[in-house]
């Protein structure tokens, strides 16, 4: 283990992103919503693009943003090496990089997934990062310069019937680092963000690949997680379950989602009557309906109380967030792994193949916006801040992959 990092005495416990930043997986908001000024919805090669760099290996997460600086993660997977990567937002310029972790990576990983799928989570002064290393999950602290401040083997992941890689986000809670590892005999803990000790741990056995969300729910924070054919909620602060309902499927990659009073989940694998479940929490949780409609990969998106989902088919949906009826549904392009994003008033969605489309967040009828392209692969979801959209997609149209992270805003 590295040695602990001194722990400002102005260190922020209760942090949370500020409108400006997008410090974590699903932003400000944790469900996915832009504040501040919307993003362009067109672009080109000419038009709207600030800047926009080529990226060194692979990886599926999205970046995040804290002042002036975006952090991303990225593997090499032939040197077997991931790293943080720091640029300037304004001009895309790479500031740092740090390797966190050197060999023992997984041999069995799924065509879809990477070594580097985890988007970074931030408190404002600290970075923390997740990695798969060999057979474990490995939780390092690291400060806005790049210099690692801790790490720790946070437990094992050792999967027997799915072999399909790591993909859980570390997510923030007042002063600990949430983190999860299904599989047979996985877990879920809660870490020191000061100096990587353990706080509560408990058990998660069942193969699933969702990242925790803290939400306010029914008077008190509640952690969610989807995944095992269940919704469960637990007390952040100790692992306490405060509920659990039936719903989605045994393995999910999507992230619960809430407005209001209401907690939205999909999966997933394998296929059950129960794809999505809408559950009203109060202090007897209630299931008000559910769907065969499936987002495996995906997470959804709730605004205005109605939900909207793209399932694995590139099927966009609308539904009323209180009864589950279908407002409408059109077929985008080819399959989706990313997830919707809102900016203003606008929808913002990448296929497999680079088509970026925006639609009007309009429950009445179907609304397209514009289509966009983003090379020929786009899997990291992307995040927006103060008019300006970030990205991280992939061209292969030289006859070599390379990746890029591109920014957008109007000129």
């Amino acid at each position: 283990m590295l040695p602990a990092a001194v722990w400002a005495a102005d260190a922020r416990l209760d942090v949370g992103d500020s409108h400006e930043d997008w410090q974590s997986w699903r932003g400000p908001t944790g469900n996915n919503i832009a504040l501040g000024p919307p993003v362009p919805t067109e672009w080109d090669e000419a038009k709207n693009v600030i800047w926009k760099i080529p990226l060194e290996g692979r990886g599926h997460s999205s970046p995040i943003l804290v002042g002036d600086c975006l952090y991303l993660t990225s593997a090499d997977q032939e040197k077997q090496i991931t790293t943080v990567v720091a640029f300037d937002k304004h001009t895309g310029k790479q500031l740092w990089q740090t390797p966190v972790t050197r060999g023992g990576f997984q041999t069995d990983v799924h065509a879809k997934n990477t070594h580097a799928t985890s988007t970074v989570a931030s408190n404002g002064k600290q970075l923390f990062a997740v990695f798969l290393q060999n057979e474990a999950v490995i939780l390092t602290a690291l400060d806005l310069e790049g210099k690692i401040l801790w790490q720790i083997n946070a437990g094992p992941y050792k999967p027997e019937q799915y072999k399909f890689g790591y993909a859980p986000s570390p997510m923030l809670y007042e002063d600990l680092v949430l983190v999860a590892s299904e599989y047979e005999e996985g877990w879920l803990a809660a870490f020191s963000q000061q100096d990587g000790q353990q706080r509560w741990r408990i058990d998660r056995k069942g193969t699933s690949y969702s990242t925790p969300i803290v939400a306010p729910l029914a008077g008190r924070d509640q952690l969610l997680l989807s995944g095992q054919a269940k919704v469960a909620s637990f007390d952040p602060r100790t692992g306490e379950q405060l509920w659990e309902v039936d719903g989605t499927n045994l393995a999910t990659c999507g992230t619960a989602v809430w407005e209001k009073d209401m907690v939205y989940a999909s999966g997933g694998y394998p296929a059950s009557p129960t794809q999505t479940v809408a559950i009203k929490v109060s202090e007897t949780p209630e299931v008000l309906w559910t769907s065969r409609e499936q987002c495996y990969e995906q997470s959804l998106l709730t605004h205005g109380g109605y939900l909207y989902l793209i399932n694995d088919r590139g099927i966009f949906y609308c539904l009323h967030g209180q009864t589950g009826e279908t407002m409408w549904k059109q077929r985008l392009g080819s399959p989706v792994s990313s997830s919707p994003l809102l900016s203003g008033d606008n929808i913002f969605i990448a296929d497999e193949k680079g088509n970026m489309y925006v639609l009007k967040a309009n429950p009445e009828k179907y609304e397209f916006v514009a289509k966009n392209q983003l090379g020929d692969e786009t899997f990291a979801t992307p995040i927006a801040s103060q008019g300006r959209l970030y990205a991280r997609y992939a061209d292969s149209s030289s006859g070599t992959r390379q990746e890029y992270l591109i920014c957008i805003g109007n000129q």
